[in-house]
């Protein structure tokens, strides 16, 4: 871990390998984060954590490091409901990022058409307790409503032990919905284990629910290589290739104890996604047709 002398956390590591793996074209990390840079872009004082600065700069080098064309931002919990720093990136990307924001639910529609122009194409709720103090499901609902005529879609970011009292507030939600991180099973019960099952059974309730097949880093405490990771979550991608998304969680938030090696993540998408076609939906077919449409 490294604390800086004011007390701010870095959770990513500065010496990232170069994986193993070559992405194919116009492969897109479409799970990543911005930390400010504070001066620039305050950290909310709600906030549950205080990283260091993990600017565009910074992104943009590891995307290219790591051989992806594209990045999709998702706001930061420590920035609250400003997307102040998560669009500063997207307008900083030369077209090459598109954005998630968090908002709150008393937003204007002149405030959502603006987060349009600036890149957004969905809007994220959390519902981890540690992370954020109120989730207001009936005010999620009219956010979602409410972007529908965007095109946006959903982000929603829970854990498994709650999908059963989420599954009412899942299918009231009228738009496309993308569960971070497949709503965080435990990877070491395996494909059949009751965590994926239950997972799988919410993706066949509706056929615009995808997931992001990410985060080996948080779900499987093993390590490298993530091999109940990638027993676990290779049958999902193999059931559900058309939607699935993956990222590299950088600068992944609250892993101060563990740093992740990016190089070393990428190197599991192989393990997850075996075959040049696998691979191609997953990294580039998927998310530019979500996030980029104009050009899937």
């Amino acid at each position: 871990m490294s604390t800086d002398a004011d007390g701010r956390i870095r959770s990513w590591t500065l010496t990232p390998s170069r994986p193993h793996f070559t992405p194919p074209a116009g492969a897109v990390d479409a799970h990543c984060h911005v930390f400010g840079p504070m001066a620039e872009f305050p950290f909310s004082p709600k906030a549950k954590y205080l990283p260091q600065d993990a600017g565009p700069e910074a992104l943009f080098g590891l995307r290219d490091r790591l051989g992806f064309a594209r990045n999709v931002i998702v706001q930061a919990s420590c920035h609250g409901t400003d997307n102040s720093a998560t669009l500063n990136a997207i307008a900083r990307s030369d077209g090459k990022a598109r954005g998630v924001a968090v908002v709150d639910p008393a937003i204007g529609d002149a405030e959502l058409d603006m987060l349009h122009e600036g890149g957004i194409r969905g809007v994220r709720f959390n519902f981890l307790k540690r992370l954020v103090d109120d989730a207001p499901k009936d005010k999620f609902l009219e956010v979602a409503h409410r972007i529908q005529r965007l095109g946006w879609h959903v982000v929603v970011y829970f854990e498994a032990d709650i999908l059963d009292e989420m599954k009412p507030f899942l299918a009231a939600i009228p738009t496309p919905i993308v569960i971070d991180h497949m709503g965080r099973p435990d990877v070491a019960q395996g494909p059949d284990g009751p965590d994926m099952t239950a997972f799988r059974a919410l993706l066949d309730s509706r056929e615009d629910i995808w997931t992001k097949v990410t985060c080996p880093d948080r779900l499987d405490p093993a390590g490298p290589p993530y091999a109940d990771f990638v027993r676990s979550v290779r049958p999902l991608v193999e059931a559900y290739p058309d939607r699935v998304l993956w990222g590299t969680d950088w600068p992944h938030p609250n892993m101060e104890k563990t740093l992740p090696d990016d190089g070393a993540l990428v190197d599991v998408i192989p393990g997850i996604a075996p075959t040049e076609t696998l691979q191609r939906k997953l990294l580039v077919d998927n998310p530019m047709r979500l996030y980029w449409p104009e050009e899937a």
